[in-house]
């Protein structure tokens, strides 16, 4: 065996993860342009359909973003009118992050995002699920290691 095995592309875990979310992310640009979002933007959005409300050190942990990351996609957000950003009453160290009645109807629209995406994966349904579960527990590993 070569001792440089180890160090080939094909080999590599990390090499087509990066490659795939690259190009996933960039399968998504045309389909969320008539939303005017950015893929951040947009999961960050998912996130707050599912929730209505949450502080963003929260946010920031389940989208995997550091707030360098996560703080200029609020206000962006928050300019557009999809949510508003408020200090936390009981703790006003805490930002909280809730979604308006805008970015509620936006949701309607995004509907058809994720049927659009799994017709560009050419993936069996059960392919695709067990691929998902794969990926979060890679993801689950990572964070417990944070």
């Amino acid at each position: 065996m070569d001792k440089f095995e180890p160090l080939k592309i094909d080999n590599q875990l990390c090499f087509p993860l990066y490659a795939c979310a690259k190009e996933v992310i960039k399968l998504y640009k045309p389909l969320l342009a008539p939303l005017d979002l950015t893929y951040t933007q947009f999961i960050t959005m998912m996130v707050l359909w599912e929730e209505g409300e949450m502080n963003v050190k929260d946010l920031g942990k389940k989208l995997f973003l550091d707030s360098g990351t996560l703080t200029p996609v609020l206000k962006k957000l928050e300019s557009k009118g999809l949510i508003t950003r408020q200090r936390s009453k009981e703790d006003e160290r805490v930002l909280l992050v809730t979604i308006t009645s805008e970015g509620e109807a936006l949701r309607e629209e995004a509907l058809q995002v994720p049927k659009q995406m799994t017709q560009c994966f050419q993936l069996e349904e059960e392919d695709a699920k067990n691929l998902c579960g794969i990926l979060h527990k890679i993801l689950q590993g990572i964070a417990n290691q944070t």
